[in-house]
């Protein structure tokens, strides 16, 4: 057990970003009854996935972690699910053939439902409103009573994320992630394009590498690397009344687990040091991130490890930087130096969404395509001048054929934002997107992996 740590300890510690609950015996209730409720994943799975980061910050595996910005209630179809599993499946197939590595596949799905704001209010029209806060907390409704926090919001994110879970599981295993059928999947996404003649090469290259292997008798018949996929969840653990309730004791290994997802972070505006959500995630078993943006100090950022990983395990910890394109030199260098002085060891991550949210003239909040490249690639080159491996990338992205994000190679425009426009909160790259970037993406795997190993640290 970690020391002077309970599962409530964080409610001694000042919490940000938490709902204020106007009737608390109604928050107790909810609580009360999601302790009863079964785990939505299990200890044996989030070490499982500990494990594969692990190989991932020894620069054996790489992390593609995506999903959507915000889980949304309205939009909770099987097809939603389904589409962004795809995609996801697609790019994991484009990376692992260009990085020559197992790629660890994680959503921000089954659970991605509360979202921190800048602000506790916001101008919706002339009304000021308290500022939407995810589904799990409050309604993305212009009225002042749909923007109360109700506790029971937390009992219908559990039940859509239980059914998630479930199609996701049925999805991983059940065929659908056939290697194969991925593959071919990926020859469709650049059709009009003036790029399809470039990423038709690779994933022709893709598609005769599995003909070779099937023709040495390596099918999903005689092989379940190659008919099915392990998959986990992720989210942001934001609301910790939910995460609290969802805890449960493994029974193995006598710790605590977030039985919320297999991956749980902690975001840049809650990463504070003595506060209850570095408090929470400490104590619980499952490997976890960091947001790591602009604010954040070397020397802080060590204080903060060794609170969230005094052990040193592989694959605990993840570190995702999030500070925007051209900014990337300003302050990555001096995490990866601190890091390496320490000796310790952690995963580095690349979120190159968050960052680089602008306005357009048109008023809607969006994501500029080349910017999201941009900072991507200045992750994977300060990484590589200071002997660091790039061990994984975190997108917000959707399956569905949103306009949401700037350019790519459809060239979507300021004009056409508004045509499908759908996020709950930020935007999204939609399946297009993705695909091309985990495509562009290969160019740096492929150009890693042909280079001398870097340091992992």
């Amino acid at each position: 057990m970690t020391a002077g740590w309970t599962k409530d300890s964080w409610r001694a510690r000042k919490a940000e970003q938490l709902p204020d609950y106007p009737d608390a015996a109604a928050l107790a209730d909810v609580e009360a009854k999601l302790a009863k409720y079964p785990p939505l994943v299990f200890a044996g799975e989030a070490r499982d996935l500990t494990r594969r980061l692990g190989d991932a910050a020894r620069g054996d595996a790489f992390l593609l972690q995506g999903g959507d910005c915000a889980e949304s209630f309205a939009e909770f179809t099987a097809d939603n699910i389904r589409d962004t599993f795809r995609v996801l499946l697609q790019m994991a197939v484009v990376l692992t053939y260009a990085a020559k590595k197992p790629v660890v596949k994680v959503g921000r799905m089954a659970g991605q439902f509360a979202k921190p704001r800048s602000a506790p209010t916001e101008k919706v029209g002339d009304l000021e409103l308290p500022s939407y806060k995810g589904d799990i907390i409050n309604e993305d409704l212009p009225t002042p009573q749909a923007r109360i926090p109700d506790p029971a919001r937390m009992l219908q994110a559990y039940l859509q994320s239980a059914a998630s879970l479930n199609l996701l599981r049925a999805f991983a295993t059940g065929g659908y992630a056939d290697l194969h059928r991925v593959a071919s999947w990926n020859l469709g996404f650049t059709q009009g394009s003036p790029e399809a003649e470039r990423y038709g090469a690779l994933a022709a290259r893709i598609s005769a590498a599995l003909d070779f292997a099937d023709a040495c008798g390596v099918n999903p018949g005689n092989s379940a690397a190659l008919k099915g996929v392990s998959f986990f969840t992720s989210h942001e653990a934001l609301l910790l009344q939910y995460e609290q309730a969802l805890a449960r004791l493994d029974s193995t290994s006598g710790r605590w687990v977030a039985g919320s997802g297999h991956m749980i972070w902690i975001g840049d505006r809650t990463r504070q040091l003595d506060g209850a959500h570095i408090e929470f995630c400490r104590g619980v078993l499952n490997p976890l991130g960091l947001k790591c943006g602009p604010s954040l100090a070397p020397d802080e950022l060590l204080r903060l490890i060794d609170r969230l990983n005094p052990h040193d395990e592989a694959g605990r910890l993840t570190l995702i930087a999030r500070v925007g394109a051209g900014k990337v030199e300003q302050h990555l260098p001096g995490w990866i130096r601190a890091v390496k002085r320490s000796g310790r060891t952690v995963l580095w991550c690349c979120d190159p969404m968050h960052g680089n949210t602008i306005k357009s003239d048109t008023g809607y909040k969006t994501r500029p395509f080349d910017r999201v490249l941009q900072e991507t690639r200045e992750f994977f080159a300060v990484c590589k001048a200071e002997g660091a491996y790039p061990g994984g990338v975190h997108f917000e992205m959707t399956g569905q054929n949103v306009t949401e994000c700037l350019g790519g190679m459809h060239n979507l425009a300021e004009a056409d934002l508004h045509s499908r426009y759908h996020t709950a909160c930020d935007p999204r790259l939609n399946a297009s997107q993705a695909l091309e970037l985990a495509f562009l993406l290969a160019e740096e795997l492929e150009e890693s992996a042909a280079a001398p190993r870097a340091e992992a640290i």
